[in-house]
């Protein structure tokens, strides 16, 4: 009967060891890799110019210097560039955390920050009929394998002129999100937009947000003529092509695609 028993315990183990990896045991697995940042994406949205302006005045003013107090460098603040029929007023910043436990305890942190206080004051103690902002969405992301820490771009012309891509990729379910972010870092597509030049801020997969399951990243371009012409030598390089016909990746691994065109502004890291 023991050695039955013993029998057992091992015929159970090697079916568990046999059995393909799920979601969880992936998770499990990118944890144990170290170095990969958190980020988080905050969408403010506005119903004023007035608005608008108070809040350029609190991020340039208190919010970014206070986190570059606390060690976080390379804070990114953008706004959608001018199109026909977008009347939208809205401004995103994105922010690189080194872990759960520093983007958890920012806000204990900034209550004890005087100078931050008093520099912020009109946004932090703005009254409720006379709020600087409508609404605020937060995103946070972890940083693919393939690219652990965000890079801030490399260019240097007028910020005005510079197109930051900003792509969200939905996938119909969390399996197959998972599929398209093995595309990205095993797959290849990491390394096919560094060698031609995208230069990338950062790959992330969403762990908390209104559209899951998707994944962002974001691109960069030194104008618009810049861009058009970049896309046209990724469908086309033989490393996209072989990808796209691997058997691996042979669903439909993206479901929405949504794109936003922004700039820096002038106070924003990079």
């Amino acid at each position: 009967m023991r050695y039955l028993n013993l029998i057992t315990v091992l015929t159970v183990l090697l079916v568990a060891c046999n059995q393909p990896a799920t979601q969880e045991s992936t998770e499990s697995t990118e944890a144990q890799e170290p170095s990969r940042e958190f980020y988080q994406l905050k969408t403010y949205e506005f119903k004023s110019d007035e608005q608008v302006q108070r809040t350029d005045a609190y991020l340039g003013n208190a919010f970014i210097p206070a986190l570059h107090k606390l060690g976080i460098q390379n804070v990114g603040v953008f706004k959608n560039i001018p199109i026909e029929n977008n009347t939208s007023r809205l401004t995103y910043v994105l922010i690189p955390f080194n872990s759960l436990d520093q983007f958890e305890g920012l806000e204990a942190q900034l209550v004890t920050d005087q100078v931050y206080q008093q520099a912020g004051s009109d946004y932090i103690n703005a009254a409720y009929d006379n709020a600087p902002y409508q609404r605020i969405q937060s995103t946070v992301l972890k940083a693919f394998v393939d690219m652990p820490q965000m890079q801030p771009t490399p260019l240097t012309g007028p910020r005005l002129d510079r197109v930051y891509e900003l792509r969200s990729y939905e996938s119909a379910t969390e399996a197959i999100h998972i599929n398209k972010v093995d595309m990205f870092n095993a797959g290849g597509e990491v390394a096919l937009f560094k060698k031609l030049e995208f230069n990338a801020v950062f790959y992330a997969r969403v762990i908390s947000g209104s559209t899951m399951p998707n994944l962002m990243y974001m691109t960069t371009f030194s104008d618009m003529a810049s861009r058009v012409e970049h896309w046209p030598t990724f469908l086309t390089d033989p490393a996209w092509e072989a990808m796209k016909v691997n058997p691996k990746y042979q669903q439909k691994n993206v479901s929405k695609n949504v794109t936003k065109f922004l700039y820096p502004t002038a106070y924003s890291d990079y």
